[in-house]
């Protein structure tokens, strides 16, 4: 094992002791001998299967087979989400296959981050995650099930899958996945027409036939962003079945795939088995999924999401075992953002099998964990087969068909993992650095300020960032606004890169796995509505955003910051599409570091 993983492991281990032994108290007090519908009264019974064909109530009368619950992010608006539409009654048939039943316990909502960016929806987005969660617990609160069948794909709708399910660790939980769709125009293609489009060089009918040609038909999009790292991180985190992240919606391997994900689910609640959710999602699973995360370059949300699922398991990480992981795991991939190629060229030169098969070879993950397959990790260097129409496994490539994308461990792309901690005396940050090269890592140049994304488009269009700069955004963190994504400022940005200016964004709101080249402090906090530095950064300031020390410092005197007056939040925010439904989780949330939860 790598000394450097085994020590943040045992660090994690130690801090996590008492949360830790007191979810799991909570998990051992929810057991029970028998299947769970047993302590229910008749009248509960009845009103829990009353819709049910006779012989499923049969089924569920004797006590004697497992009830699966089905809890599903279906919605045919979201491209990855729209395969789910007829998941349900192919899962009930393979369990019933099993003498067991199957239950549509509960759909959750499921908002596409790609139809809000830069809309005042996407400050609903990361508060969606803990509505997603306790919608969960609410699907799985007529404790009539024995397993858990969790359906979801994109943002923050499989981690919140995950944190609800886990208030249910007594329980055996699969997620299935649907899949990418099929490749559309080149990702190098589309980041041109975008940068043109911001020059004002192309018009909004060019942008649109060239986002329509990227974004075509059902299944996830192709780059790796927020979506697909959660399909990843499934499978190595032992939730999917083995190679089953990146098998196109459409054809016979992805419906043998959900079916015997839903057989899987009935053979875990068997009283020889010991893969509850609890069992599967311990430390060295969560370290797993850090290291999955940061050899791939994956989305920088996953430094809040992984944070409150740990903690929804009673595990406490922070960002400092991110880097201090980062530092000894190599980047193995290449995939847009972080390169031309995209997931499924990805998941064709060996995927998250050969992954996996690789990083335990150079003891980078921890082979013995739990998994929804049993007990180790290396049933997940296998990748899914049809042999004549029957599923079946066989062992992962023992080279990357395309080291252009995906290579071994012990040839990496570079020796480090694509995240940096930022510190310093404008408070704590993460940045991406995968996607930015080396000459990019250090920007010191003054600040320009803005507390919109439209501020900053009209300096932009108005020919006033024509220079070396640090652009801070503020008032974008979870207390003041939901902490939306920023995407509109990529292709802005990315344009004065180009043009030879040295530009960087620091910001206490997000950019996810879109993360680009242009190097980015982002879910920096304290944040500028709890009275943070970023609060009292003026224009003209001098920044200095250092990727190679880690370090984030606002070069002005001490006595000057001192008498200066903290920022104020620009009225009317909050209101209108929904948000002020969510005022009181805006007060709430918590800081970045600790996962940005309402819930934790």
């Amino acid at each position: 094992m790598n000394e450097v993983v085994a020590l943040v492991t045992q660090a994690i281990i130690d801090r996590s002791v008492g949360t830790r032994r007191d979810y799991l108290s909570a998990v051992d007090a929810a057991k029970g001998s028998k299947v769970s519908r047993a302590n229910l009264s008749c009248g509960n019974l009845a009103h829990g299967f009353a819709a049910c064909p006779q012989s499923d109530k049969d089924r569920l009368t004797m006590m004697d087979q497992a009830d699966v619950a089905i809890v599903s992010a279906y919605n045919d608006m979201l491209s990855a989400h729209q395969p789910f539409e007829n998941y349900p009654q192919l899962i009930k048939q393979a369990v019933r296959d099993m003498g067991s039943v199957a239950q549509f316990a509960g759909g959750v909502p499921a908002m596409c981050d790609g139809v809000t960016q830069g809309q005042p929806g996407m400050e609903l987005s990361l508060f969606s995650r803990d509505i997603i969660a306790m919608s969960t617990a609410v699907a799985l609160s007529h404790n009539m099930f024995d397993a858990v069948l969790c359906l979801g794909v994109c943002d923050k709708i499989v981690p919140g899958l995950l944190i609800g399910a886990l208030s249910f660790g007594h329980l055996p939980v699969v997620f299935v996945p649907a899949g990418p769709m099929p490749s559309g125009l080149p990702n190098a293609e589309k980041a041109r027409i975008r940068q043109l489009y911001a020059e004002g060089k192309v018009g909004r009918d060019e942008l649109l036939a060239c986002e329509s040609a990227s974004y075509h038909s059902a299944g996830t999009c192709t780059f790796y962003g927020t979506a697909n790292s959660n399909q990843l991180l499934m499978e190595v985190m032992g939730l999917h079945l083995p190679g089953a992240s990146f098998v196109p919606p459409e054809g016979g391997l992805r419906e043998a795939l959900t079916t015997a994900a839903a057989q899987q689910a009935v053979k875990l609640t068997h009283a020889s088995q010991h893969q509850n959710l609890a069992q599967i999602v311990s430390e060295k699973t969560i370290v797993n999924a850090m290291v999955a995360l940061l050899t791939t370059g994956g989305s920088t949300n996953h430094t809040l999401h992984l944070v409150a699922i740990a903690r929804a398991a009673g595990i406490i990480i922070n960002w400092d075992d991110f880097a201090a992981l980062s530092n000894v795991v190599p980047s193995l991939t290449r995939i847009y953002p972080n390169g031309e190629a995209d997931i499924n060229v990805f998941h064709a030169a060996g995927g998250v099998p050969y992954l996996v098969q690789t990083l335990l070879q150079h003891g980078l993950l921890h082979e013995d964990v739990e998994t929804v397959m049993g007990h180790g990790l290396t049933r997940y260097c296998q990748e899914p087969k049809l042999d004549q129409g029957k599923l079946v496994w066989q062992s992962a490539p023992q080279k990357s068909a395309d080291t252009d994308v995906l290579r071994a461990a012990s040839d990496p792309f570079s020796a480090t993992g694509g995240l940096v901690t930022l510190q310093g005396n404008v408070g704590r940050a993460v940045a991406k650095v995968s996607a930015v090269k080396s000459a990019h890592w250090v920007v010191e140049a003054p600040a320009k300020v803005f507390d919109s994304q439209a501020d900053f488009e009209h300096a932009f269009k108005q020919g006033l960032l024509e220079q070396d700069f640090i652009a801070v955004l503020r008032f974008q963190g979870p207390q003041a606004c939901g902490m939306p994504e920023l995407h509109k400022l990529t292709p802005y940005l990315g344009v004065l890169q180009d043009r030879g200016f040295k530009v960087a964004l620091v910001t206490d709101g997000r950019m996810s796995g879109a993360s680009g080249k242009v190097p980015a402090a982002i879910h920096l906090y304290p944040e500028a509505k709890a009275g943070g530095l970023i609060g009292k950064i003026e224009n003209d300031d001098l920044l200095k955003l250092d990727c190679h020390n880690g370090s984030l410092e606002l070069l002005v005197d001490a006595k000057v910051l001192a008498s200066r007056p903290q920022a104020e939040q620009q009225p009317d925010l909050g209101v209108g599409m929904g948000r002020e439904l969510f005022v009181n989780m805006r007060q709430q949330v918590s800081a970045a570091e600790l996962g940005a939860s309402s819930c934790y």
